[in-house]
């Protein structure tokens, strides 16, 4: 097996792609495409491999600067260097290449050395910039999982105290979780992003530690609570919100100020009436709303020693009436919307640890400017979520669809049996789908597709296709795929076709 460092060769020209390996192949080993949506094509399933692009400007269907912004637009340009080599010398395509992130520029006609030196410089470099990255990167995701692991360590033992089972701490994470996600699906009004979301379900697992200053009495007491003990219990938001403020040096930090707000304020009610400030409406941070309504559900379909646990339909139900407090409408749409999921149980709902970790680690190296660990999380969160799916369906013939560039990959063996090309570009322009799909099937799925949301991103039905020259009723299903914007674009799909 070849060991080597891959360099992808995109150039219109065959003579000058073998000028280019010639000089190459002996310490590289190469790979060639003829325009940039080859290249994309490529790099769409190859992009971990790839080591450096040297890169032409002029070329049919895409040309060079179409390519380097379809490399921005998917984070390409961070982890793979690309020199242009080109024949144009005018400066202001020159200062675009640059702007659009080339990491040199080789003009023509070039000498062996020239190419051989700069492209041995540029690999080395990106090579020492992902060490360092990566050593970052790994430094921040333990740190993350050290403090992780010491709030809920913290909270546990309020949860023990108060007679209840760690699940309470876990229980209101993921519902946290569930329900920002969704209202990011809703609106943008909040001024938070995906990336805010796993700082708030950290945080709300600090929501009751002020009821370590609750005497053990009132905190277990299997009856009703006297109007004296009640109040004394309601003393819990004001003294966590105070246990966190007087933490040393730390008030300013985003964690402690999260959970100052959903401390203090997550047993306020959106019509005034709660406590301990009277806060309404939207003065209530958001924050402290999400973990309200996840505290009033999960209280409710879990056992207390003063009650027994509701079924999931009557606590939802018992929530929308008004009968546990007044909540974000919002709010209330997104409990609705989410009532399926919560009913198959947080154990199947629950996120995975590992990868909301991932997504605060690639949170912080954005912010630190540290681009190339950010693009390998994505890489290793975009694998994950195509390894889940295939894993969870048959291998039959597999397609993956891209927004940036539009384009259609099949697996090898689905091509075949479809009759068409391995990679289609502009599918439904260039590609009439009704060449595999019968009457307006095309179009229904397409339709689909575009219906799904990130909450709910599966789609699954049966249509005729034309197989090997035969009609045959076919079951489709497909994932699709969005951005980690405030909101969600949709950037591609990926799927297959089950043709038994």
């Amino acid at each position: 097996m070849d060991k080597r460092r891959k360099i992808l060769i995109v150039d219109d020209s065959e003579m000058n792609r073998l000028l280019l390996s010639d000089i190459l192949e002996d310490q590289y080993e190469i790979l060639e495409a003829e325009n940039g949506m080859e290249a994309s094509a490529i790099l769409q399933n190859r992009e971990s491999e790839i080591s450096l692009i040297l890169l032409d400007i002029v070329m049919p269907v895409m040309d060079g600067f179409e390519m380097l912004a379809v490399m921005n637009k998917n984070g390409w340009i961070q982890s793979i260097p690309v020199i242009m080599i080109s024949a144009e010398t005018v400066p202001t395509y020159v200062d675009r290449a640059f702007d659009l992130g080339v990491q040199d520029y080789i003009t023509r006609p070039f000498d062996e050395r020239t190419v051989r030196r700069r492209v041995a410089s540029t690999i080395t470099l990106y090579a020492k910039q992902k060490e360092l990255s990566d050593i970052a990167a790994s430094q921040f995701y333990q740190r993350e999982k050290d403090n992780r692991l010491m709030i809920e360590i913290l909270s546990n033992l309020v949860e023990f105290r108060n007679g209840e089972s760690g699940l309470h701490v876990l229980h209101i994470h993921t519902l946290t979780e569930l329900l920002l996600k969704k209202l990011l699906e809703k609106t943008d009004k909040y001024g938070i992003s995906q990336q805010d979301i796993p700082l708030i379900c950290n945080a709300s697992a600090l929501h009751d530690i002020g009821k370590i200053s609750v005497p053990s009495e009132i905190l277990n007491k299997p009856g009703r609570l006297t109007k004296e003990e009640f109040e004394i219990m309601k003393t819990h938001s004001e003294e966590g919100a105070r246990i966190l403020y007087d933490i040393p040096m730390r008030k300013n930090e985003p964690l402690i100020q999260t959970g100052y707000q959903i401390c203090r304020w997550h047993h306020e009610r959106y019509d005034g009436r709660g406590y301990p400030d009277g806060l309404k409406g939207e003065e209530i941070p958001i924050a402290a709303q999400v973990v309200a309504m996840a505290d009033v559900y999960d209280a409710l379909t879990s056992w207390r020693v003063y009650k027994d646990a509701y079924p999931h339909e009557k606590a939802v139900q018992m929530i929308l009436n008004g009968e546990c407090g007044a909540f974000n409408p919002l709010l209330l749409e997104c409990l609705q919307e989410l009532s399926g999921t919560l009913e198959n149980g947080m154990d199947s709902s629950a996120g995975d640890s590992e990868t909301e970790i991932l997504d605060t680690v690639s949170h912080m190296l954005e912010t630190g400017n540290m681009e190339t660990s950010k693009r390998t999380v994505r890489l290793l969160e975009h694998e994950c979520i195509k390894n889940q799916f295939f894993a969870r369906v048959s291998r039959e013939i597999q397609f993956e669809y891209t927004e940036v560039p539009r384009m259609m990959i099949l697996s090898r063996w689905g091509a075949e049996q479809l009759g068409v090309p391995e990679t289609i570009p502009n599918p439904g322009e260039e590609w009439p789908g009704e060449q595999v799909f019968s009457g307006g099937d095309y179009e229904d799925l397409l339709e689909r597709l575009k219906n799904t949301t990130p909450g709910e991103p599966e789609i699954e039905a049966i249509y005729l296709l034309n197989v090997k020259g035969q009609k045959r009723r076919c079951k489709v299903i497909a994932h699709t795929i969005w951005s980690a914007d405030n909101r969600p674009k949709f950037e591609g799909a990926i799927g297959k076709i089950d043709v038994h």
